[in-house]
């Protein structure tokens, strides 16, 4: 097996690979550190790269795996993490010159599973400074670019996660998730991303953005790939006051059951044709997926949109005003540090009041359930992940992009768990996803549709043309 051929295999094949001796994790890491040598100085997916470290992680892998101190499916499996994601003794920059030259004293939470599960760090990603506003133009960090076409964004906030994954430099990697920046560089870069329940996956040691809204989960190439990132990630922390503290299921345990008779909700009224609507392209992409699922057994059912629809005012506002909570000393302190476009968006807190943080508080209980008493005739949601395919750097419109439906930020605002995947390709050969909804942890259900759909599927077998 060839190097190319090495990079692209799911977690489960590398897993495999290992146990019966096909190649090491040396060989693992040492593939992707040479890939990311050659192709990401195009990308720019990696702030970090920590070569030297990964090696020598790589080798303990090896010798414990020889040893017979099997720790697990991640163990000896090259990894990169958001770069807010706190990591002792190496820097967390979150993209911004603020944070630079930052080293945390502690790892996250989630960065602890991961160590103790045996992968192997390759370093720390790209994102939208501060996880929020787009990519910067003067931030100290080159934007990620899509290894799709390279003209174009990979989505964000976790641009790099997104980006790697899908040039193969990584088998998995952790994003974040505010309002849709899991999902969104998962449909716009043909891989998986998972958004768990709110209080599913422990923020410890994430840097925030909206205490209320950020979730922390997986992304890799596979659905069940993304189901054994979580196995490790999930579970009760005190340390996060979010933190739900319910038994953890094996997530695989009836992933492969089928869909027969699953009832999928589409709320397509009142939302899909919002202002400029979805892109028609992307929306045949979309109905095309559904009918594989229908062709799978699962039962389509039409739903009002105007819940979803209402959700997209009241996750902004929620979201500002606590950004600016979070960052108002740094901005009184040390304001040209921040990005202009992460600056401006976060000074709009500043504008906005009690009153206003409380009314879209208020519509944030009257939406949630209102969107999830429709649990009561469906198991699932379905969405497209993404309005319209990428944008151009060069075309880069928040108004335009305002004026479509926003398919994420529902399932912030609900903290539903929400799982997108590839489903085809708009045009100019750009990759699309739909997402998967289910009720309040309920993450085996979004993965046993998810798979279904994902086998019955080749979509994420498809790679960009980096060679």
């Amino acid at each position: 097996m060839n190097r190319n051929e090495l990079v692209y295999l799911t977690i489960v094949e590398a897993a495999l690979g290992l146990r019966r001796k096909q190649f090491s994790a040396l060989e693992l890491t040492q593939a992707c550190l040479e890939r990311i040598a050659a192709f990401d100085g195009k990308l720019h997916s990696f702030i970090t790269v920590t070569a030297d470290r990964a090696l020598e992680r790589a080798r303990q892998a090896d010798r414990e795996l020889a040893a017979g101190a099997d720790r697990g499916p991640l163990h000896g499996i090259p990894i990169g993490l958001k770069d807010l994601y706190m990591t002792k003794g190496l820097p967390t920059t979150c993209h911004s010159a603020l944070l630079a030259t930052w080293t945390p004293l502690h790892d996250a939470t989630t960065v602890a599973k991961l160590d103790e599960a045996g992968t192997v760090l390759l370093g720390k990603l790209a994102l939208h400074e501060f996880a929020f506003a787009g990519p910067s133009v003067d931030a100290p960090f080159p934007a990620a670019r899509n290894p799709w076409n390279t003209d174009r964004i990979p989505g964000g906030s976790s641009s790099g996660s997104g980006a790697a994954l899908a040039a193969g430099f990584c088998f998995g990697a952790l994003g974040s998730d505010t309002g849709g920046s899991i999902r969104t560089p998962a449909s716009h870069c043909g891989i998986v991303g998972f958004k768990p329940t709110y209080g599913r996956v422990s923020r410890f040691g994430v840097v925030p953005l909206s205490w209320s809204l950020d979730h922390a989960g997986p992304m890799a190439r596979s659905v069940e790939d993304c189901a054994i990132l979580l196995q490790v990630l999930a579970g009760y922390d005190p340390k996060d006051d979010a933190s739900a503290d319910l038994p953890v299921p094996n997530f695989r345990s009836a992933m492969k059951d089928g869909i027969r008779n699953l009832r999928v909700g589409v709320p397509r009224r009142n939302w899909f044709d919002e202002n400029l609507g979805i892109d028609r392209k992307s929306e045949a992409v979309f109905n095309q997926a559904l009918k594989v699922l229908e062709d799978l057994g699962a039962k389509i059912v039409d739903l009002d949109g105007t819940p979803f629809a209402s959700a997209r005012k009241a996750n902004q506002t929620i979201l500002v005003c606590e950004a600016y909570a979070y960052h108002e000393p740094s901005l009184r302190e040390s304001p040209m540090k921040f990005g202009s476009s992460v600056r401006r968006r976060i000074l709009e807190g500043a504008f906005l009041s009690a009153a206003d943080y409380l009314a879209a508080q208020r519509a944030r209980a009257v939406l949630n359930r209102q969107i999830r008493a429709n649990f009561a005739q469906v198991d699932i949601f379905a969405v497209p992940g993404a309005a319209r395919p990428p944008e151009t750097f060069a075309a880069i419109d928040p108004t335009e992009q305002n004026l479509r439906p926003n398919f994420t930020n529902p399932f912030n605002l609900t903290g539903l768990p929400a799982i997108s995947l590839p489903c085809g390709f708009t045009d100019g050969n750009l990759p699309a996803g739909i997402q998967i909804v289910a009720p309040p942890f309920e993450e085996a259900t979004c993965l046993r549709a998810a798979y279904a759909y994902e086998q019955a599927t080749d979509w994420h077998e498809r790679r960009p043309p980096l060679e």
